[in-house]
Formats: structure tokens, C-alpha cells, sequence
């Protein structure tokens, strides 16, 4: 091999490395800080890029998307002096690249601790029992403090959640008694309202019972009048018509010796019902006279026409 050729191999191999020292492909969604000579250069975004070689060098390298940091649990104390144990989770994301790498030495540490200390200062202002109620209150107490804190850091906080709140056992089985005797007291409440109902709908339905049964009683009655009334009144009309008949009758021919034998035979025939009726018997002076008895009864409806 002779030397113009090693010295050309060597040549090559130089270029070679400063080409992949000076070549930089940036992934989407990801930024790297460039410092050159141990100063800041540039921020490099998505795409491929060429460094000056062994004057600029990648030092910091950040990804724009959002990250997620779990807050270890911590012991908190209440307002009512009550210890409980308290976790969460912290979102959070990279708006500026330079602030990050500059501005602090590691932003997820600084926003975890400073988490913690927020979380502790929220829980000592409020009581055990408003600790469940509000965690939307406690979610954002702490979101605007670590954002204002980290405006400085070109860390955007987007929200931080609380995972877990840990009462002591002593506190726990006071609260489960407590919830066991709420729930008996809504399930008294809810039976003694179904018994007090069922009472109600028991009296109205007597009272819509006796309502309805004086009306019928009410509308039998007045049927039972007005069918009377018809009864009557058809009586009369019928009777009324037979005298109208009759009176007729006896103005015509041969009437008035029809009334007088008409007259006769009633009056024999309720002659004979007498002694079939009463104990007692009124007897005409001459029973064996029928004519004189016929003549009577006739003297008499003719007092009557008269």
C-alpha cells in the first residue's frame, strides 16, 4: 500500500467523522440547545441540521411533549389535627427550551418538591371532613402555585390531580360509623315516609270509597223516586182514562141499565166476601129481599151523580 493511499483512507476516514459530528436530526416534538465553546448558540427544532464541528456540541436535549410526574406520598396535618397521607400527580410541559436548560437544574424535581409543599400548606388550612369535598379547590391552589413558579423555568403546569387521601385506621372506622348510622337514619326516614304515603293513599281511597257509595246510594234513591212518581202517575193517567171511559159510556144508549147491573153484581159479590174477611158481619133487615138490596145501592150512586 503505498502512502498517497493511506494518507487518502485517512483523509476520508476525517471526513467522515467530522460529517456525523457536524449532522444533527432533531424528532418531532423534541428541541436541543446547542452551546458552542461552552456558550449558548441556538435552539435546534424538528428536522436535520449541520454544527460546526468541534466548536458546538448538543447539551441539552428536551421533549415538547406533555410529561407526567408522580408526587410521592406525604404525611399532611389538617386544621383539626388529624395526620393523613396524601399522593398526586402533576401535569406538566416544556414551553421553552432555554429556560428550561438555563433557568434551573432539573424542573421536575423543583415542581415535585414544590408540589409538596403546597399540597401540605392547602390540606393545614382546611378540615379532615372538607379534605373529600374539596379536591378541585386543592387541585388548583396548587396548579397556580407551582405555574407562577415555574414561568421561570419555561415550564407550563397544566394540572395536578390528588390520587390518594389516607386517613389514620382510627379515623377511618370512625367515619365508616358514621356513614353506617347516616345511611340507617336516611333508611328510617325513606320507611317512615312510605308508611306515612301508604296511610294517606289508605284514607283517600276510604274517602273516595264512601264518596262514591253515598252517590250511588244518593242516585238509587232518586231512581226510586222518580219510578214511583212514574207509577203514580201512569196509576192515575190509567185511572183517570177508565172514568173518562165510563162516564162516556153511561151518556150512550143502554149505560145506565149496564151501570145498575154492573152495580148489582159488586155488590152481591162483595156480599159474599164478608164472611171471609171479618169475624164480623153486618147483615141487611132482609137478606133474602136481593131486589130491595140492588135498589139500595142504585138510590146510592145516583146520590152520587146527583
Amino acid at each position: 500500500m503505498t502512502p498517497s493511499l493511506v494518507a487518502s483512507i485517512v483523509l476520508a476516514a476525517l471526513v467522515v467523522v467530522i460529517i456525523l459530528k457536524s449532522a444533527v436530526i432533531v424528532p418531532q416534538k423534541n428541541e436541543y440547545i446547542v452551546e458552542r465553546l461552552g456558550k449558548y448558540s441556538s435552539t435546534l427544532g424538528a428536522g436535520f441540521h449541520i454544527l460546526i464541528p468541534f466548536l458546538d456540541r448538543i447539551s441539552y436535549k428536551f421533549s415538547l411533549k406533555e410529561e407526567v410526574l408522580d408526587i410521592p406520598s406525604q404525611t399532611c396535618i389538617t386544621k383539626d389535627n388529624v395526620t393523613v397521607e396524601v399522593d398526586g400527580l402533576i401535569y406538566l410541559q416544556v414551553m421553552d427550551s432555554k429556560l428550561a436548560a438555563y433557568g434551573i437544574s432539573d424542573y421536575r424535581v423543583a415542581a415535585s418538591q414544590l408540589a409538596q409543599t403546597t399540597l401540605r400548606s392547602c390540606i393545614g388550612r382546611i378540615d379532615l371532613d372538607k379534605t373529600f369535598e374539596e379536591r378541585e379547590a386543592i387541585n388548583g391552589q396548587v396548579v397556580d402555585s407551582i405555574d407562577l413558579a415555574a414561568q421561570a423555568w419555561g415550564v407550563k403546569v397544566l394540572r395536578y390531580e390528588v390520587k390518594d387521601i389516607m386517613p389514620p385506621q382510627s379515623v377511618k372506622n370512625a367515619m365508616e360509623a358514621q356513614m353506617t348510622a347516616e345511611r340507617e337514619k336516611r333508611a328510617a326516614i325513606a320507611k317512615s315516609e312510605g308508611e306515612r304515603q301508604s296511610t294517606i293513599n289508605r284514607a283517600e281511597g276510604e274517602r273516595q270509597d264512601a264518596i262514591l257509595r253515598s252517590e250511588g246510594e244518593k242516585q238509587r234513591r232518586i231512581n226510586e223516586a222518580e219510578g214511583r212518581a212514574q207509577e203514580i202517575l201512569a196509576v192515575a193517567q190509567a185511572t183517570a182514562e177508565g172514568l173518562r171511559l165510563i162516564a162516556e159510556q153511561l151518556q150512550m144508549a143502554g149505560g145506565q141499565a149496564a151501570a145498575n147491573l154492573r152495580v148489582a153484581e159488586q155488590y152481591v159479590a162483595e156480599f159474599g166476601k164478608l164472611a171471609q174477611t171479618s169475624n164480623t158481619l153486618v147483615i141487611p133487615s132482609n137478606v133474602s129481599d136481593l131486589a130491595a138490596m140492588v135498589t139500595t145501592a142504585l138510590s146510592a150512586y145516583e146520590k152520587m151523580n146527583r
